[in-house]
């Protein structure tokens, strides 16, 4: 008898735990991803693709000073709808037009609190939104995804928060990354047994921290996140030291909301590279007129050390080689240069360019070649000299490049957005380097044009395409990336003797001049010294034609880790890029793309049939192609292939 009433009482309490959770269901468009959300003692979602198990009952919350959000949630009513869209790009940087599609469910809480989701086809995505008055302090946010079974993690593993995202890519199954393993920052990408590829990351994020992740320990990954700086110290010409933290992560509007939470989901691993996720759940742009953000390449001097050859005067920071890198961008039509560490007369003085340099004449002689100046600036500079925005109008100069933020705290996070918008008021374009990802400030402020955030060309032997090879696939994916790709000194990895007068890049020369197809940017270095540039004229001319702002993008092939080949549109134009890893590809390029039914000419930049072992081996060809042609490429270890088709 007792075993039966005990039996009862069992039955009885699932029953009730049961009618105590409640499951709201939301599938994208095409109904191939699902979210289960699942209101209990706490609010927790699964993911499905199609018929596979992505997440396992994630969990959200958010820990305010007066108590926790998403703890024993009690529902006030669920709405659904949907969006669906066609935004044109201010700056099209990757699609002038891009398609915003999805059904929303939003959950509105008793507490002055909500949860929005939404499904896309190719992902889903929540954030919080908040309704209480005056200001809140946010002490932590519970983001927290369970896998079903061990997933291969591509992550950059950071030893703390500050980091300027320069790491390169640890590959690790998600049950050997440990709890006391070092954190990373995102975007990360999980691959599936089954093959399904999630890439996630954060948009619209605004007075508020980037996230970080950490294992749980469990075959999951948790937040973390930096706390906001209450008290700073003196720590060099280019950053401070925190000498005082408070114990929340955000005090920001009551009334508000919050980054949005997103994964990119698809077998598919070309959706990877096309997807818009950041751009589509990011606010609309901020400026009344973007018509004078004018993206356009960039001719560099650090990365090749001011090293100019064959000319009768001393090279270095001073006006005649500046005027000499003038000459070469105005020959090829390239719009800017940057002159970047060493054209003021200190780090930390902003309005007095060093002696050996006429300023206003550089600025002057520029303009008569039609080709502006960029300048370089450290973000402390820039915060103990707001003024130098209105004073840079005055000069005539088109842009700030702005580095060493390397913190992604509430504080460094509003500073982005304090600088771009006053940059925007005096029609100036914003590149940050030493900086955080892209998570949507760039549409609210279409003059910032580029993030650096990424291993590239500037760390030498350190920039593997083994490592690139990702970049497409993850921190490529959120949005524009200042690689600073182009080394005519192109080398194979094992022959990379870079050094601070002698750059060289790792990769072939095919590969090289890839990158400017492969590439999201709008601010795209031309990384190397002019001279060699001029010496290798043919390379130079297609480089210098690449644009930086497109109509269209078409992935045409893709691998995670091996190989991917990408078309990009401005006009009736098509630029196709490919590059590979220390892994050579023979790959077959369906030319369908092409509209209409006449013949087009291709000329095209390919390993030579030496480049396996001699980097700079290339052969240029040119071929008549149409929509029917099936063409065949080859791709040497580290190598790649470009062409333009018109």
């Amino acid at each position: 008898m007792r075993k039966i009433v005990f039996l009862c009482t069992l039955l009885i309490l699932s029953a009730s735990a049961m009618l105590a959770q409640k499951v709201y269901s939301l599938a994208s468009p095409d109904g191939v991803l699902r979210v289960d959300v699942k209101i209990g003692e706490n609010i927790s979602y699964s993911v499905f693709s199609g018929t596979d198990l992505v997440l396992k009952d994630a969990t959200l919350g958010m820990q305010l000073a007066d108590g926790w959000l998403g703890h024993n949630p009690r529902l006030k009513n669920a709405k659904r709808s949907v969006v669906n869209e066609t935004i044109r790009r201010e700056v099209p940087l990757k699609n002038a037009f891009v398609k915003n599609h999805c059904n929303v469910l939003t959950l509105n809480m008793n507490g002055g609190y909500g949860v929005e989701f939404r499904a896309y086809d190719d992902g889903v995505a929540y954030r919080f939104v908040l309704a209480k008055k005056g200001e809140v302090e946010v002490i932590h946010e519970d983001y927290t995804l369970n896998f079903p079974e061990a997933f291969q993690a591509h992550i950059s593993k950071t030893p703390g928060f500050k980091t300027s995202y320069e790491y390169p890519y640890t590959h690790i199954s998600t049950a050997e990354y440990k709890e006391d393993d070092e954190m990373t920052y995102f975007p990360v990408l999980f691959e599936t047994p089954a093959g399904d590829k999630v890439l996630v990351s954060e948009a619209n994020l605004c007075d508020y921290p980037a996230m970080f992740l950490k294992s749980t320990g469990n075959n999951g990954v948790r937040a973390v996140f930096p706390k906001v700086p209450l008290a700073f110290g003196d720590d060099g010409d280019r950053s401070v030291k925190i000498t005082q933290e408070a114990d929340y992560i955000a005090k920001t509007s009551g009334s508000r909301t919050f980054p949005w939470r997103f994964l990119v989901i698809s077998k598919d691993d070309r959706k990877l590279v096309e997807n818009e996720m950041v751009f589509k759940l990011s606010d609309p742009c901020e400026l009344i007129d973007a018509s004078w953000v004018k993206p356009g390449q960039v001719s560099w001097d650090w990365w090749n050390h001011w090293n100019v050859t064959g000319v009768d005067f001393k090279a270095g920071i001073n006006t005649a080689t500046y005027k000499y890198y003038i000459d070469f961008a105005s020959k090829y039509g390239i719009p800017y240069i940057i002159m970047d560490e060493g054209w003021s007369k200190s780090t930390r003085e902003p309005f007095e360019a060093n002696p050996e340099l006429d300023l206003p004449e550089v600025i002057r002689y520029g303009k008569e070649k039609n080709v502006s100046v960029v300048l370089w600036l450290t973000w402390l500079t820039v915060e103990n000299n707001f003024s130098l925005f209105e004073e840079y109008e005055k000069w005539g100069i088109a842009g700030v490049k702005i580095d060493f933020m390397d913190r992604s705290d509430q504080w460094m996070v509003n500073f982005y957005e304090r600088a771009v918008k006053e940059a925007a008021k005096h029609h100036l374009f914003v590149d940050f380097h030493g900086a955080f990802k892209p998570a949507g400030l760039e549409r609210r402020y279409p003059n910032l044009l580029s993030y650096e955030g990424v291993l590239g060309l500037e760390q030498g032997p350190r920039c593997l395409p083994s490592n690139s090879i990702y970049l497409p696939f993850m921190r490529g994916a959120v949005g524009p990336m200042d690689f600073t790709p182009g080394s005519m000194f192109s080398a194979q990895p094992e022959d990379n003797r870079s050094s601070r007068s002698n750059a060289m890049g790792s990769g072939t020369r095919a590969y090289q001049m890839a990158l400017y197809v492969v590439f999201e940017s709008g601010v795209q270095m031309l990384a190397d010294t002019p001279t060699l540039y001029l010496q290798e004229d043919e390379c130079t001319r297609f480089i210098s034609s690449v644009p930086t702002v497109w109509d269209e993008l078409k992935v045409l092939d893709a691998k995670v880790g091996e190989y991917v080949v990408l078309a990009r549109r401005t006009g009736n134009k098509w630029f196709v890029g490919a590059i590979t890893t220390d892994k050579s590809q023979q790959l077959t390029l369906d030319l369908s793309f092409l509209s209409g039914n006449g013949n087009r000419q291709m000329t095209s930049f390919e390993d030579g049939i030496n480049a396996d072992r001699f980097a700079r081996d290339y052969k240029k060809r040119t071929s008549t192609v149409n929509k029917d042609t099936k063409l065949a490429i080859n791709l040497v270890r580290n190598g790649g292939w470009c062409a333009v088709i018109e």
